[in-house]
């Protein structure tokens, strides 16, 4: 029950926070549309955002938690050291690679940026000017994470699940005044810039927000002087790899941004609205699961209960399977028309509206491998193992580039989406198959049954 209770804090506040998330792409596909100005603040700010996701929430806390939770066994003074060393070395180096990030800003943009976008050099400025405004989210948000890393070990999960709301609540603001001046190219370029000062801000809010709550639950850093310990190697050691493993999906939106180089204006857009769709399940569910079963499953590895590991593993993907596999299919016949009746309007057109619907269901065929994934390899990051996800993360990139390679002059956008799907698959197949084969995971007879029976009745509802 207390994953299910966990699950359901997590989930219930992550709910809350994509319902802000779609009010704001609602208004942000009414104020900026699918055009210059829309794909050029999509990639200023996927741009942080991905690298949070990538470093911050996925290697970092795959490496962090099951150290913490394993020093947390030896004494909470070895905890708080260990916390205080690995922050004396991560803020600098935060520091150092936004300074580098924001001045390179023009070219690391050009990298990602299409053609419509290069060509346009007033619009491309804008790119330049709101990614520079945006990048410190990054670094606030990397100190939240390690903040929120500790609160999660200490079984506190309410407060790093409703950080991300501050994200919405400071981006609504700025939509809301773009939304009512005059509609012109002025306003956009102006609600664009108004949106990277309300990220860098969100920023700054969530990681004093989740300060607060460690110091409430009586939890302090100290402060150390920065030195590389033979804890923060071993740390070191463990991200580098669990860059690769753990942010597949984030490795992906990169490959994906390559790609869209060469499609027509708008694309980028028409991805990052199908991929709120698809991050809502993923968010509520994969994210949820995956956020409360690592500190779980790091104590019990670190107290040499490995049936008890099993079980719970087996508990999640149950649980990961009723919440999924409903969402997928209502998603994938409904995606168009959720995506026309929330988000067409004068700037969004029709045919901008078919052609999202058409990238959600294509990406909701992976949605549950992608859940799958924030399940599983928690169990691999809990054992100290981040090798392992590289080599299937590896696997799975591999099918996905060759699958986009084949897809996307075919079906352009639509291509990318379908692709990713298609790798996530692998990617689970893989990492399932390994873990069965070391004798980590099984499922029971009666959890394979459930299963079962909640595919066949979601493809039920489906044909209905």
């Amino acid at each position: 029950m207390s994953l299910l209770r966990n699950v359901g804090t997590i989930g219930g506040l992550t709910l809350i926070s994509r319902i802000g998330g779609f009010a704001r792409d609602i208004l942000l596909a009414r104020v900026l549309g699918a055009g210059g100005v829309a794909d050029a603040w999509q990639l200023a700010f996927q741009l942080p955002n991905l690298f949070r996701r990538l470093f911050a929430e996925g290697a970092f806390a795959s490496a962090f938690v099951p150290l913490f939770n394993r020093h947390m066994a030896e004494g909470e003074s070895e905890a708080k050291r260990f916390a205080g060393e690995v922050l004396a070395v991560l803020l600098p180096i935060l520091v150092l690679f936004g300074a580098i990030m924001m001045l390179a800003m023009p070219w690391v943009l050009w990298a990602f940026a299409n053609e419509d976008l290069r060509g346009d050099a007033a619009t491309y400025d804008l790119a330049v000017l709101m990614g520079r405004i945006a990048f410190p989210y990054l670094m606030f948000m990397s100190l939240a994470t390690l903040v929120a890393a500790i609160l999660n070990s200490l079984s506190r999960f309410a407060a790093a699940a409703a950080a991300p709301i501050l994200l919405n609540i400071c981006l609504l603001v700025a939509l809301v005044w773009g939304a009512l001046q005059p509609a012109s190219e002025a306003t956009r370029a102006a609600t664009g810039v108004g949106l990277a000062i309300a990220v860098s801000i969100s920023g700054l809010l969530q990681l004093l927000w989740l300060y607060w709550f460690m110091r409430r639950a009586g939890f302090r850093i100290p402060r150390l002087t920065p030195q590389v310990t033979q804890r923060v190697k071993e740390m070191g050691v463990l991200i580098v790899p669990a860059v690769f493993g753990a942010g597949v999906y984030q490795i992906s939106r990169f490959i994906d941004l390559a790609f869209i180089r060469g499609l027509p204006d708008g694309s980028l857009t028409y991805m990052a609205m199908a991929d709120r769709w698809n991050q809502l399940p993923l968010g509520i569910i994969g994210i949820a699961l995956g956020t409360a079963i690592l500190p779980a499953l790091s104590r019990y590895i670190a107290k040499a209960e490995d049936e008890e590991a099993v079980r719970l593993q087996a508990n999640a993907i149950e649980l990961a399977m009723l919440l999924t596999l409903p969402c997928a299919v209502a998603l994938f016949i409904t995606g168009f028309a959720f995506v026309k009746a929330f988000m067409e309007g004068q700037a969004f057109t029709a045919e901008d509206a078919r052609t999202t619907g058409m990238v959600t269901s294509a990406l909701v065929v992976g949605l549950p491998a992608y859940v799958l994934v924030k399940v599983l390899t928690p169990n691999f990051f809990a054992r100290a193992d981040t090798k392992t996800p590289v080599y299937t993360a590896g696997a799975s990139l591999v099918v996905t580039v060759g699958l986009n390679i084949l897809l996307v002059p075919i079906h352009g956008v639509v291509g990318l989406a379908l692709a990713g799907a298609v790798g996530a698959w692998v990617n689970i197949a893989l990492l399932g198959g390994i873990l069965a084969r070391r004798g980590f995971f099984r499922l029971p007879a009666r959890v394979l049954g459930r299963i079962g029976r909640i595919g066949l009745a979601s493809a039920l509802m489906g044909a209905a």
